[in-house]
């Protein structure tokens, strides 16, 4: 039988709640083990229940979809954030991207993309739905490229499949080379962007307009 994903939902509009969990109950691999209304209480329930993602509202009352996903990140590293908001400002997706979400989704999105963003986050990967995507890739009027002169053609094309959410196996599909391969490119990018997280180099990826 295949592992359901545990979802938590955390939104502080109870209609919101119910339309989501009972559009997601709907998929045979979704378990909803759960709902919080905010951020505080989305973390002492993640606790308990162990959820293996969290689908989340940015704007909340006493602990905000940001903040928590910094606790999350602290506490809880292994869970998946799914963020889930009405904004679509490029400096707003690229905070919480830098703070540790795996995914970012405008509400006005279909439910077979939802519960799409939801499958691909949970397996590893990051998901931006088209709205967010469209600003985050927008044209942009910063020129900082702090070390950019520095990387080779690979180290470039494995950046490009990390931003758009590919795993280690995956980019070495796409580029012909071995797993052992990627995770060197991936270091190497590290070390010459002084930047040491994947989420970071995500947020270098966007900000650079590193997308074919």
């Amino acid at each position: 039988m295949t592992k359901k994903i545990r979802v938590l939902l955390v939104d502080d509009h109870m209609l919101v709640l119910d339309g989501l969990q009972a559009r997601l109950e709907l998929e045979d691999n979704i378990d909803i083990i759960g709902t919080a209304s905010n951020g505080l209480e989305a973390l002492e329930k993640a606790h308990d229940a162990k959820p293996d993602l969290i689908l989340m509202d940015v704007s909340m009352p006493v602990l905000n979809g940001l903040e928590a996903t910094k606790r999350f990140k602290a506490e809880l590293p292994s869970v998946k954030i799914l963020m889930l908001s009405m904004h679509h400002d490029k400096e707003y997706i690229l905070s919480l991207i830098q703070s540790g979400a795996n995914g970012y989704i405008l509400k006005d999105v279909s439910s077979e993309e939802l519960v799409q963003a939801i499958n691909t986050v949970y397996q590893g990967g990051t998901y931006f739905s088209s709205g967010a995507s469209d600003s985050l890739f927008s044209p942009t009027t910063e020129t900082e490229s702090k070390g950019y002169e520095e990387l080779t053609k690979r180290e470039v094309a494995v950046l490009k499949e990390v931003a758009i959410g590919l795993s280690n196996k995956e980019i070495a599909q796409s580029l012909s080379i071995s797993v052992r391969t990627v995770e060197t490119h991936r270091q190497n990018l590290k070390n010459k962007l002084d930047i040491h997280t994947s989420a970071g180099l995500i947020k270098y990826a966007l900000e650079h307009e590193l997308i074919d």
